[in-house]
């Protein structure tokens, strides 16, 4: 069984900050790439951003500059820092990741439930 847990989301206001993690847990080979994806109401599933276990990031254009992604590849945890934050941030944000759970089987996507970020005005 693989597991991501989120935390860190919650209630700000516009131009605040807020910094969300993710930790991996459970029968884990390796990762790849973690990343976060977010949802708002009537929306669909985008991108927010992504890092592979090298350290090479990729940004959704609404976010560059503002958020941050990173992660600690001993302890199977990706990071979000998110500043500047817009009521358009309001989101379920889900954390991401492509695992092997042996060393032979495939990279699978596992996601977490994710955690509600809201940004007031």
């Amino acid at each position: 069984q693989v597991q991501l847990v989120e935390s860190g989301g919650g209630l700000v206001q516009a131009g605040g900050s807020l910094k969300l993690s993710c930790a991996a847990s459970g029968r884990i080979f390796s990762i790849s790439d973690m990343g976060w994806y977010r949802q708002a109401p009537g929306k669909q599933r985008e991108l927010v951003a992504t890092i592979t276990n090298g350290g090479s990031t990729n940004y959704a254009d609404s976010v560059k500059g503002r958020f941050t992604i990173s992660r600690d590849n001993a302890k199977n945890t990706v990071f979000l820092q998110m500043n500047s934050l817009k009521p358009e941030d309001t989101a379920l944000y889900y954390c991401n990741a492509q695992l092997r759970i042996t060393r032979f089987s495939g990279n699978y996507y596992y996601w977490g439930q994710g955690t509600q970020v809201t940004v007031s005005s």
